[in-house]
């Protein structure tokens, strides 16, 4: 193997390493049993339902076999009330079975939707409290299919998977037991035939799923050289090449037919295979009735009911079967879901609670890697006392950003050990504004606040313009359907929610740099006015906001490099001082 083959594969192998878990199945099962806890009764109710339904459903063959032995004995003239009574049971067996097994089918897909609902939420649940660096190892594209891809493959399984499971379940162990009871010999007919469809079974899954799949990719590659060539069909024309593209499609589209031939292939082997067990179990149920009745040990009633017991299984056999592909893939969905459920997020005890005031912070000895063997912070010591202002400079990836995300609680020391005791609000400059009303917007942040409260809280950040704008005030719906919010408003917004929240401490990372120059003095004072009287760590992106902190930081490759007051900074001519005068330059210029 090549190095860079090599290289590739151990690249591979730690991508998948680093994704979320995937559940193996007796967690599924433990978490399954989890969800339906509290629901028990449901479920004893759903069982009780399809076992009546399906001993219903025996008494019809059963009864038909009796007819057939009056009829056979001569006695039936004689005793014709005997074979009307016979027939009112079929008629009232069908119609129990059909009411039985339609309520208990109607019930279990119900419980199975209340079940996945629960582990829905909980997935959710789960992943709002994961480290955030855990997700992004991960990729947040693998949280997004389990969230949205898998919680759906499993949804569309449950209209055919669970009345083919319960249903089929049902009425394989009732119609065995009926068997048993008309003669032991005729449900050990029906337990030789299992080993067929098991092999049946086998050899299809073996070879289906890759051919399914490469019949789906060879109906997109024809997709896309057809649509390839109507789209360039006026070049194609221009430059005579008709005849190469033609060809083209033909091979792809010959490609679609052999895998679909290969497809149907297999589904012949399958039911071939289906017909094979269905074949062999007729005939040993004659061969049995035929000894049975020649010995006198059996009747043609009892062979009759046994063949027409049989005979009602195909229906719920095969309907089984059928499921068996689309069952696996919900199953394999399942534990991707249940895997995050799992994945349960770790404290670490270097996040500890200290008898200090409110609003303090002391990280010691912190450092921070997102790839081990990379720190990005290193042999950090600071701390934030209650009511002061610290603004953290320095160039592009020095490390501010990480250094406000620990202190947020948003990722974790690697190294070292971070104390707070107080309430924290992390301000970003990505700011979500939801698909909601104003009012909506800002209430997440404190779910009781009154429409007054809301109001004062965009007024002391500048944002009363905004409302004025609005033709419906604060049900104005925001977001992609609603209206649309400038840069500078969204981050008022952001800053608003702070206000109604009323942390202890407050982190503004870059919160205001999206609002461009015409709106950076309203933003600055509107960042001010969220700071009064709380503990405020700012990463500034303008130095103008470091000048007015009570103590600067300036960070270089991950470490402190210099602190102090600005005015302290500039005097000591150091690295903060060449950052002042070269900003102050730009600002004359």
């Amino acid at each position: 193997m090549s190095a860079t083959s090599s290289s590739a594969s151990a690249s591979g192998a730690r991508r998948t390493a680093d994704r979320l878990p995937v559940a193996d199945t007796r967690t599924v099962w433990r978490e399954a049993r989890r969800s339906l806890a509290g629901r028990w009764w449901q479920l004893a109710g759903v069982v009780t339902l399809l076992t009546g339904g399906a001993a219903a459903g025996v008494v019809s063959p059963l009864a038909l076999g009796a007819v057939v032995d009056i009829v056979q004995s001569g006695r039936a003239s004689g005793d014709p009330a005997a074979v009307w009574m016979l027939g009112g049971w079929m008629a009232a067996s069908i119609l129990l079975a059909a009411l039985l097994g339609a309520a208990g089918v109607i019930g279990a897909s119900r419980l199975i939707e209340v079940a996945l609902a629960d582990l829905r939420e909980r997935m959710v649940d789960t992943a709002f409290r994961l480290p955030q660096s855990r997700v992004e190892v991960a990729g947040t594209g693998d949280l997004i299919s389990r969230a949205g891809d898998d919680v759906a493959v499993v949804a569309e399984a449950i209209p055919s998977v669970v009345p083919a499971l319960a249903g089929s379940f049902f009425t394989i162990a009732v119609t065995l037991v009926g068997m048993a009871v008309i003669d032991p010999w005729y449900a050990v007919v029906l337990l030789v035939v299992v080993p067929v469809h098991a092999l049946a079974v086998r050899g299809y899954l073996r070879h289906a799923p890759q051919v399914y799949a490469g019949e789906r990719a060879a109906v997109a590659d024809r997709a896309h050289h057809l649509l390839d060539s109507l789209r360039g069909l006026e070049s194609v024309r221009a430059y005579g090449l008709a005849p190469a593209h033609i060809v083209r499609i033909a091979r792809v589209s010959w490609a679609v037919a052999g895998w679909t031939m290969r497809a149907r292939a297999i589904q012949n082997v399958f039911f071939a295979r289906l017909n094979l067990a269905e074949l062999l179990g007729m005939g040993g149920l004659l061969v049995v009735g035929f000894v049975l009745v020649s010995n006198g040990s059996g009747s043609i009633g009892g062979t009759t009911a046994a063949m027409l017991l049989f005979l009602r299984l195909f229906g719920p056999i095969n309907e089984l079967l059928f499921v068996v592909d689309e069952l696996q893939s919900a199953l394999a969905s399942l534990g991707r879901i249940v895997g995050v459920i799992t994945c349960a997020p770790q404290r670490r005890p270097s996040r500890v609670e200290s008898a200090a005031s409110a609003g303090t912070v002391r990280l010691t000895g912190v450092a921070h890697s997102y790839i081990e063997g990379h720190d990005v912070l290193s042999d950090i010591h600071f701390e934030l006392s209650p009511g002061e202002t610290v603004a953290v400079v320095g160039a592009s990836g020095a490390g501010k950003s990480t250094l406000a995300a620990l202190v947020a609680g948003v990722h974790e020391p690697t190294e070292g050990s971070v104390e707070q005791e107080c309430s924290v609000v992390l301000v970003t400059q990505e700011v979500h504004v939801f698909d909601a009303t104003l009012r909506a917007n800002l209430t997440v942040a404190r779910a009781d606040a009154t429409d007054e409260a809301v109001v004062d809280a965009l007024a002391r950040v500048g944002a009363t313009p905004l409302v004025s704008r609005l033709a419906s005030g604060l049900d104005e719906p925001l977001g992609s359907s609603g209206t649309t919010l400038t840069p500078a408003e969204a981050q008022q917004l952001a800053l608003a929610r702070v206000l109604l929240a009323d942390p202890e401490l407050v982190i503004l990372d870059e919160a205001t740099a999206e609002g461009g120059s015409r709106d950076a003095d309203r933003l600055d004072r509107a960042a001010a006015e969220v700071g009064r009287g709380r503990t405020v760590l700012i990463v500034a992106h303008r130095l103008s906001q470091a000048a007015t902190a009570d103590r600067v930081i300036l960070m270089h490759d991950g470490r402190i490099h210099e602190q102090g007051s600005h005015a302290e900074l500039v005097a000591a001519g150091g690295g903060y001082a060449r950052l002042w005068r070269a900003w102050s330059r730009e600002g004359e210029a």
